[in-house]
């Protein structure tokens, strides 16, 4: 979460936000997705290779593609209100790409609050969202507090278990800070989301520390190849242990499967499915939270910004050269990649062109 954004610029190829942004949203139009559907997609995968999450990133565009081609992404999705209040609404996604139905469900949440105090919106019926971070930062942006949390196929061997049987199931808040970017926490439940060991896969080296288990021996493995086969699994956060918390981890996954799946009418777990399936269902919880129907609305955003002031100015560890709080190291690396391009694998920078000349789409420059 704190790692330093580390980029071997041999292996890659820097990119400006903008073509990059141009490149993706433009192979969604070409597969048959509107203009503005496919912006939101775009926005939402450019977005976490700005802030350095490029296991969200456009290194995911072939994940997409796939599922459109494959029948599991529906590209013109008929997304229903099945039941609505005041302060809440459910949503079904009909298969649509999980960043259109998300950023509808987050404009529904943000007006509901924006009337109400509070406006809570779930989604089923589904596909992957990506970045969670994207929609607690939206609605954070504009004064409220946002939560967001997606349910995931299954990658992760709770605490006991020896198969994959939970999602990687993230959590993110945003809040508004007194004349700063927001603060955004964005967390999968699991020891790193899997799209960490694809990154390492691409790059043909072993995963770091102990992120999963053999499904055959219940070992730590390192092989990202193995762990993204049937026959690894990735652990919960914590660790395999609950010694180390790793039921803790587990208890958050669980958390996030009753909120976005079980409560959402959505599946859970095992049962959800991926993006190429036929029917992945894949559940969403969104929330946005006026500060003001709590108290002042500014004095939440002038003690948000006392409170981080005060974490980043506590005893320092020997070993840590700064405290950082959560989304400052992402808006850092954004304002960066903003001015000088985002590292893109070269892997991955020919995989998208390869999409790219498929479809009809003129190439990264």
């Amino acid at each position: 979460m704190f790692e330093k954004v580390k980029v071997d610029e041999n292996e890659c190829v820097r990119v400006s936000r903008d073509e990059l942004f141009r490149v993706v949203k433009e192979v969604f139009v070409a597969l048959g997705v509107s203009e503005s559907d496919a912006e939101i997609v775009a926005d939402n995968l450019v977005m976490a290779d700005l802030r350095g999450v490029e296991s969200h990133g456009v290194q995911r565009l072939k994940r997409y593609v796939d599922g459109i081609k494959a029948g599991g992404v529906k590209i013109n999705p008929d997304i229903k209100v099945v039941k609505e209040s005041p302060v809440f609404a459910v949503l079904d996604g009909d298969e649509a790409l999980g960043q259109v139905v998300a950023y509808k469900a987050i404009q529904m949440a943000i007006e509901k609050a924006k009337k109400n105090g509070v406006g809570i919106v779930g989604v089923r019926n589904s596909n992957h969202y990506g970045i969670a971070g994207y929609y607690a930062y939206k609605i954070a942006k504009e004064g409220l507090v946002g939560i967001s949390m997606t349910t995931s196929r299954p990658l992760v061997a709770h605490t006991g278990a020896m198969e994959k049987f939970v999602g990687t199931n993230p959590i993110s808040l945003g809040a508004p800070v007194d004349g700063e970017e927001p603060f955004l926490l964005d967390m999968a439940t699991s020891v790193v989301p899997s799209g960490k060991v694809e990154v390492y896969r691409r790059k043909n080296k072993p995963v770091p520390g102990e992120w999963a288990i053999s499904t055959e021996t219940g070992e730590i493995i390192d092989d990202p190849n193995t762990i993204l086969s049937p026959k690894g699994a990735i652990l919960p956060l914590g660790g395999l242990k609950e010694l180390s918390g790793g039921h803790k981890g587990y208890g958050l996954a669980v958390l996030v499967d009753i909120m976005s799946g079980v409560l959402m009418g959505a599946t859970w777990s095992r049962h959800v499915g991926g993006t190429s399936d036929r029917k992945s269902d894949v559940g969403h919880f969104f929330m946005a939270i006026d500060p003001g129907a709590f108290g002042d609305a500014e004095e939440f955003k002038k003690n948000m910004k006392k409170m981080i002031e005060e974490l980043k100015n506590a005893k320092k560890h020997p070993n840590f050269e700064k405290i950082w709080v959560h989304g400052e190291k992402g808006h850092l690396t954004m304002e960066t990649r903003l001015k000088i391009g985002i590292p893109i694998y070269k892997k991955v920078y020919n995989e998208i062109n390869e999409i790219a000349k498929e479809v009809g789409v003129k190439p990264l420059q």
